[in-house]
C-alpha cells in the first residue's frame, strides 16, 4: 500500500504522554518466549509496573515492555519501531519485550497518517521515527528524575548506560528495575525537545548490523499467531459466497441442501452475498458449494472487460485535447515540446494485479451487546473499528481490535471487506465468536486490485538531444474516490496515490503531469508500490529511449540529469560498479533504472536473457544500491529490497488479473502466475546510509526500478525492441520482436 500524503510530525504534549499506570491495553499473546541472548523478543502483554507513558512499562526485574503500534506483516516493523524508543531511553535490548499495541489511535496513531493506526505507504518508520525517539528521550529523563530522588543527588550528575543509571561521583548506580520498583514518577512530566535526542555517534541500536528481528523466533518455533491461527472458546466458523460480479446481490436463495450439511447452524443473507455459519471449516465449505443463488444482473461492472478498457485508456491518453487534472506543473511543457526538434511520444500500460498474500483474508469477531472484539491480520486497526461499529450499530470506542501477525499485506489488509464478513456473521450469533476464512479462490476473484492504467509520455528534445519538456498523462480509475472521498474531492479530483512517482528529481526545465480518471465502477485498491510501480516503469524506460536517441550511455545520461543530486548519483555509480556495467555478456544484457520514491534513493541493474523462439525472459541477476537516509536496520533493509525486487520482477514478468464482462478469470495460483523459487534471480544489495533527517521509507522501495531495468535490458539485448506493457508475457514479447 502507498499514499500521497505529506509526512508531518506533531508536537508532543502532556496528553500524548499521559501516565496511565492502571490502564494498559491487552494485545494478542504471541506465545511466551524465553529471553533470547541475541536480543529482544515478542511477549504477552503485561499490566502494572513503572509506566512513564503509554508506550512502555518497566518491571522490577528490569524487563522493558514496549508497545509496537504498526502491523507486522513480515517487514520487520515490530523490531524497528520499539528499537527507536530503546535507543533514546538507553534500554538494554536483551531486556526488551515487544507487545503489539491495542487499537487506540489517540495513543498509538501514526503522525504520518494524520494520527490513525494504519500500516502502509512505507510510512511507518518515517511517520513514527521522531515521535518514538522523543518518547525514548522523555522516558530516560523520567528515569533520571526518579533515580535522582532515590539517590538524593542532582539529576545533572547522573548518566545512563543500558538499563542502568550511574552516579560517577559516588560510584553508585541503579538498575532500571530498581528505579521501577521504588521510584516515583515526576509530576509534572518532564518535557523533551530534539536537543534531548542521542547524537548519531552514540547510537547503539540504530544502524546496528547484529540486531535480529523479534518476530522471527516465534515464526520458526511455531508459536507465532497469525489471524488464521486464532482459536477461541465456543468458536464458530463462517464462509461467505460472493456474487461472481461485483455489485450484484442475491435475488433468491435456495439453502435447503446447505442447511442439511452436518454442523451448519445458520445461513445469513447479506447485501453482497450469503453467509454460512457452522461448527467446522469443512462444513461451511461444503455448504457454501451447495448454495443455489440467483443473482441480480444490474451491476455496471458487467460491462467491465479489462482488455477493452485498457485500449480505451490508451486512446484517452493519446487524445491531448482531453484535459486531465493537473498533478504537477513546472514550466510550460506543452509549448517547449511543440518547439522541440525531436519529440519522443510513447505509451506504457499495466494490467490489474492481485496482492496474492500467502495468508488469505480472514478475521474473527465476537459481538456481545453493544461491544465488539475482533482478532484480525489487519493493516488498519482504526478503520477496522469504524467499519465494525457501522455494521453493528455501535460506536468505534466500543470496538476492540487485536492485531495479529499478518501473513503478507501489501495494502490488501488495509481493506475492511473481510472484517465486515466476520462482524456481520458474529452479529447473527451474538455471544459466540465467528472466524471467517476466505478460500484462495475467494481471495483471487474478489480482490481490490491495482488499477488498470495507461500512460502517455511526450518528451521534447533540442538539437543536441537535451530534454526541453516532459508531459506525462496517467489514465486510470481512482483509489481515493472510494477509500478517501473527502481527500479526493479536496484535491480537485486528483488521486495522488495513482499518480505517485510521476514527479521525479531529474533536471528537466519543463514538466507537466496530468491525471485523467476513468470511472468504470470496479473497486480498485492499494497495492505494493501502487502508482510508483507503473509510473517509474514509464519514466525509466523513456530515459533509456532518450539515451538511445542521443547516442549516450543510459547510466551516463542519468548521472547527467542528476548532477545536482549527490545521493542519487551515489546509488547509480555504486550499482554500476557492482554489476560491472561496462563488461560485455555473451547472450545476456544489463538494464538500469533509478527511483527516488518514498524519500529513498534506489538504483537497480538487471541481467537478463531472452529466448527469441518462445519470448520468455529470464532474469539471472539483480544488483541494487539503496540510500534510505538513516538506516535503522541495515540487514532488514537488505531483506526488504530483496523482497521488493522479487515481487517486482514477478509482477513485471507474470502477474495479471483479467476481467471479462465483470468476472475475474483467474482463481488460484494455477491461473494467477507468480514467480517460482527456481526463477528468482541472484540478488546483491548494498545499503548506503546517509545519517540525516528526514528518514526515507523502505518497505516498497525495491519494486519500482526492477520492471524498467528488465525492459531496458531487453532493449539493449535486442537492438532497441521496447516492452511497454506489464506484464511482459511471452506472446507480448514475441509481438514486439516481430513488430
Amino acid at each position: 500500500m502507498t499514499k500521497g500524503l505529506q509526512l508531518h510530525t506533531r508536537a508532543l504534549s502532556r496528553r500524548s504522554f499521559l501516565i496511565t499506570v492502571g490502564a494498559t491495553g491487552i494485545a494478542v499473546a504471541f506465545g511466551g518466549l524465553l529471553q533470547d541472548a541475541s536480543g529482544a523478543s515478542m511477549a504477552p502483554a503485561v499490566e502494572g509496573g513503572y509506566r512513564p507513558n503509554a508506550w512502555l512499562t518497566i518491571a522490577a526485574d528490569g524487563t522493558v515492555t514496549i508497545m509496537s503500534p504498526a502491523s507486522e506483516m513480515g517487514q520487520g516493523i515490530m523490531t524497528t519501531l520499539p528499537l527507536l524508543i530503546a535507543e533514546d531511553m538507553d534500554a538494554d535490548w536483551h531486556k526488551v519485550r515487544v507487545v503489539q499495541a491495542p487499537s487506540d489511535a489517540e495513543k498509538y496513531g501514526n503522525p504520518g497518517f494524520y494520527g490513525v493506526q494504519l500500516t502502509g505507504g512505507s510510512e511507518s518508520t518515517r511517520g513514527y521515527y521522531k515521535m518514538l525517539r522523543l518518547v525514548g528521550a522523555q522516558t530516560r529523563k523520567v528515569i533520571l528524575a526518579s533515580a535522582a530522588a532515590m539517590l538524593n543527588v542532582p539529576v545533572n550528575e547522573l548518566t545512563t548506560e543500558p538499563n542502568r543509571v550511574v552516579h560517577a561521583r559516588s560510584g553508585r548506580s541503579l538498575d532500571y528495575g530498581e528505579v521501577a520498583a521504588a521510584g516515583a514518577l515526576p509530576d509534572p512530566l518532564l518535557q523533551v525537545t530534539d536537543a534531548d535526542l542521542k547524537p548519531s555517534d552514540r547510537w547503539r541500536y540504530i544502524g546496528n548490523l547484529t540486531l535480529p528481528r523479534v518476530d522471527i523466533p516465534s515464526k520458526v518455533d511455531g508459536t507465532a499467531i497469525f489471524g488464521i491461527d486464532v482459536q477461541l472458546p465456543d468458536m464458530l466458523y463462517g464462509a461467505v459466497l460472493r456474487a461472481p460480479v461485483q455489485g450484484e446481490q442475491p435475488e433468491t436463495i435456495d439453502g435447503a441442501e446447505a442447511r442439511a450439511v452436518p454442523g451448519i447452524t445458520h445461513i445469513v443473507p447479506l447485501s453482497y452475498g450469503v453467509g454460512i455459519i457452522g461448527e467446522t471449516v469443512e462444513a461451511t465449505k461444503r455448504a457454501k458449494d451447495l448454495l443455489k443463488i440467483v443473482w441480480t444482473t444490474s451491476s455496471r461492472i458487467r460491462g467491465y472487460t479489462s482488455d477493452r478498457l485498457l485500449e480505451e485508456y490508451r486512446s484517452v491518453g493519446r487524445d491531448l485535447a482531453q484535459a486531465g487534472v493537473s498533478a504537477a506543473t513546472e514550466g510550460d511543457a506543452q509549448t517547449a515540446i511543440s518547439k522541440a526538434g525531436t519529440v519522443i511520444e510513447v505509451d506504457y500500460m499495466s494490467d490489474h494485479v492481485h496482492h496474492a498474500t500467502m495468508e488469505p483474508m480472514n478475521a474473527t469477531a465476537l459481538v456481545t451487546g453493544d461491544t465488539v472484539e475482533i482478532w484480525a491480520p489487519t493493516q488498519g486497526p482504526t478503520g477496522t473499528q469504524g467499519f465494525a461499529a457501522e455494521v453493528t450499530g455501535t460506536t468505534p470506542d466500543k470496538v476492540k481490535v487485536n492485531t495479529t501477525l499478518l501473513g503478507g499485506g501489501f495494502g490488501r489488509k488495509a481493506e475492511a471487506d473481510f472484517i465486515i464478513d466476520a462482524v456481520s456473521l458474529a452479529k447473527a450469533v451474538r455471544g459466540r465468536p465467528v472466524k471467517v476464512i476466505w478460500s484462495r479462490e475467494d481471495d483471487v476473484q474478489h480482490g481490490k486490485y491495482r488499477p488498470l492504467e495507461a500512460q502517455h509520455v511526450q518528451v521534447g528534445l533540442d538539437g543536441d538531444g537535451n530534454i526541453v519538456g516532459w508531459r506525462h498523462r496517467i489514465v486510470a480509475d481512482s483509489i481515493f474516490a472510494r477509500t478517501m472521498p473527502q481527500l479526493f474531492e479536496s484535491e480537485g479530483g486528483h488521486d495522488s496515490v495513482v499518480t505517485e512517482g510521476a514527479h521525479f528529481n531529474y533536471a528537466v526545465p519543463a514538466h507537466q503531469i496530468e491525471y485523467i480518471r476513468r470511472d468504470n465502477g470496479l473497486d480498485i485498491g492499494f497495492w505494493f508500490g501502487v502508482g510508483v510501480g507503473y509510473t517509474r516503469f514509464g519514466i525509466e524506460c523513456v530515459i533509456d529511449e532518450i539515451a538511445a536517441a542521443k547516442g549516450v550511455d543510459p547510466v551516463a545520461l542519468r548521472l547527467e540529469l542528476l548532477k545536482d543530486q549527490p545521493r542519487a548519483r551515489k546509488v547509480i555509480e555504486t550499482v554500476a560498479q557492482m554489476a560491472e556495467w561496462d563488461r560485455q555478456r555473451d547472450g545476456r544484457a544489463l538494464g538500469v533504472a533509478y527511483s527516488d520514491a518514498f524519500g529513498s534513493h534506489c538504483a537497480e541493474i538487471a541481467e537478463v536473457s531472452l529466448d527469441r523462439e518462445t519470448g520468455e525472459i529470464r532474469v539471472h541477476a539483480v544488483w541494487c544500491a539503496v540510500d534510505p537516509g538513516i538506516a535503522v536496520q541495515p540487514r532488514n533493509i537488505e531483506a526488504l529490497m530483496i523482497t521488493g525486487i522479487t515481487g517486482g520482477a514477478s509482477h513485471a514478468l507474470f502477474e495479471q488479473i483479467n476481467i471479462v464482462n465483470g468476472e475475474v478469470q483467474e482463481s488460484n495460483f494455477d491461473t494467477y502466475r507468480v514467480m517460482r523459487m527456481s526463477e528468482a534471480p541472484d540478488i546483491k544489495v548494498t545499503v548506503i546510509p546517509t545519517p540525516e533527517d528526514p528518514i526515507g521509507g523502505i518497505g516498497q522501495v525495491g519494486l519500482p526500478p526492477i520492471g524498467p531495468a528488465i525492459a531496458n535490458a531487453v532493449a539493449r539485448l535486442t537492438g532497441g525492441v521496447r516492452l511497454r506493457h506489464y506484464p511482459f508475457l511471452p506472446e507480448r514479447v514475441l509481438a514486439a520482436l516481430n513488430a
